[in-house]
């Protein structure tokens, strides 16, 4: 069975989400099945295993709607890719897709990297579902990364084909020292961009209201975007690092009181497993997905209301609350990680490509 795993996401340099996701699948992936990676440029090759790959065109290249004539020289079985926008036309082979969320189709804004013409082309993409039904469906199946996103798939009917939940997971930043207890200072997390549906705003709020809390924010930021939260709430402890290695994440989150988060919508929570892993409790907004990957170790708050986060990271100071929370974390962030979900992948693959109900021969595309 030839396996090739579509790695042209993968960021160059420090991984976003899906790249994160691409480089934990294939890493697991690959010491359970050989495979082949499809890569866009050399450069990604630092950000991924030593397995065997192959350079084709990248996925915003205008050649990317007729993709598979350049990966069916491959002579692949099956190809696994972890975006649901890869060009099928005139495959010969099996294709997997992948749905991380729809958060695009209520916030239209792309992200601020892509080339002007492809962020028009993704406004327009989500005006509408039928574009992504015609995609999915074109597949031979589809996987997600989480419960709440097959749910959402499910609801809205996109696709007639069968969806298979592959959860995200976290790197591993090393062992960490539990029992753990609570810090000192009062060190608040964040991890994620500054785009509106993130909703930053209400953390930097709600950390206004509490001048023994700094907030320490971990992304990358712009000028216009740093003075805009600075004046949101003068008072408040921003602390912008505007930017940092694995490492240095790892050491901020391990002396942290709580990761925090205030999101309108997320296909994941990447950085909540992260935190939880290290045994950080998890202070978040109360959307579905969070109560999915938090359960019971994470304290959740109304995400328009920073009265409401205040109340939650005051609950962490009374006795004993803070060391069961972070016990309660570690066992919730054991549910994943990359071996697992590299093993039900590999499930899904095997299952695909063989004869029988779920393994259907694909029709070939012209």
């Amino acid at each position: 069975m030839r396996v090739v795993v579509d790695c042209r996401y993968v960021r160059i340099g420090q991984h976003d989400g899906i790249s994160r996701f691409t480089a934990g699948i294939v890493t697991e992936l690959g010491k359970r099945h050989p495979l082949t990676m499809l890569v866009h440029d050399h450069r990604q090759l630092d950000m991924l295993p030593p397995h065997p790959w192959q350079l084709v065109s990248a996925p915003t290249s205008l050649r990317e709607p007729f993709v598979a004539l350049q990966v069916r020289k491959l002579r692949p079985d099956v190809v696994f890719t972890p975006m649901q926008t890869m060009g099928s036309w005139g495959r010969d082979y099996r294709l997997l897709l992948t749905v991380h969320d729809l958060i695009y189709y209520e916030n239209r804004t792309p992200p601020r990297d892509l080339p002007a013409p492809v962020r028009l082309l993704w406004r327009l993409y989500h005006l509408a579902w039928w574009p992504q039904r015609m995609l999915l469906n074109r597949a031979d199946a589809v996987v997600t990364v989480s419960e709440t996103t097959a749910g959402l798939i499910r609801e809205h009917r996109l696709t007639d084909r069968p969806v298979t939940v592959v959860p995200n997971a976290a790197d591993a930043f090393g062992e960490p020292e539990l029992p753990r207890h609570r810090p000192a200072k009062q060190r608040l997390v964040y991890m994620g961009s500054y785009m509106p549906y993130k909703n930053v705003d209400t953390l930097v709020r709600a950390v206004a209201a509490l001048p023994d809390h700094e907030l320490h924010l971990m992304s990358r930021i712009g000028d216009a975007e740093r003075e805009r939260l600075a004046r949101l709430a003068p008072q408040a402890r921003l602390v912008f690092h505007d930017g940092v290695t694995d490492a240095d994440y790892a050491r901020l989150l391990a002396n942290a009181t709580a990761l925090v988060h205030a999101s309108r919508a997320e296909g994941f929570g990447i950085p909540l497993v992260e935190a939880m892993r290290l045994g950080t409790p998890v202070v978040v907004s109360d959307i579905p997905i969070f109560r999915e990957i938090g359960g019971d170790a994470a304290l959740f708050f109304d995400p328009d209301d920073p009265r409401s986060m205040v109340t939650a990271l005051r609950a962490l100071e009374r006795d004993g609350e803070w060391e069961r929370r972070s016990e309660a974390s570690v066992a919730a962030a054991a549910r994943y990680t990359w071996a697992a979900s590299a093993e039900r992948l590999l499930e899904l693959i095997r299952a695909t490509v063989e004869p029988g109900p779920r393994g259907r021969r694909p029709r070939r595309r012209r």
